[in-house]
């Protein structure tokens, strides 16, 4: 059992509630999403392993179980090329949970026109392997689904 944490702080509202049908309609894997505060801050890593995947605006982490957990800092935010964003780990580097990946501020991207919500999705999961979701109020390194 893999224990997925709040890489934000915010709310756990679900994958519903991403504007982005790949997102919500579970396309890229069961998860859930994270309406951050709106303040900046750190996204930090959701599990323990390597950092297989890192651009500015996701990053996708695989524990020594081959799980991977992507984590995609607001919708269309490759958009931005990085602008807004600031790497404080580096691909291929292992991390714990909890250790901090991308600074970001939240704000920002919402000022400029983009959703901030935040997926957090267990890659090439089944949708019933992904229990004890999380909703409402979450900080980060709270439990925030348990992937089995």
């Amino acid at each position: 059992m893999t224990s997925v944490l709040a890489p934000v702080d915010g709310a756990a509202v679900g994958l519903g509630a991403v504007p982005d049908p790949v997102f919500s309609a579970g396309m890229v894997g069961p998860g859930t999403a994270i309406d951050p505060a709106r303040a900046p801050g750190n996204a930090v890593a959701p599990i323990d392993g390597k950092i297989m995947k890192l651009h500015p605006h996701a990053y996708v982490i695989v524990g020594d179980d081959g799980k991977g957990v992507l984590v995609h800092l607001g919708i269309d935010t490759v958009q931005l090329k990085g602008e807004g964003f600031r790497l404080l780990a580096t691909e291929g580097d292992r991390v714990s949970a909890g250790q901090p990946v991308v600074a970001w501020d939240p704000a920002v991207i919402e000022a400029g026109g983009r959703s901030p919500v935040c997926p957090v999705v267990a890659l090439d999961a089944r949708a019933e392997s992904v229990t004890e979701v999380a909703h409402g109020p979450v900080h980060v390194g709270d439990e925030l689904f348990r992937w089995a």
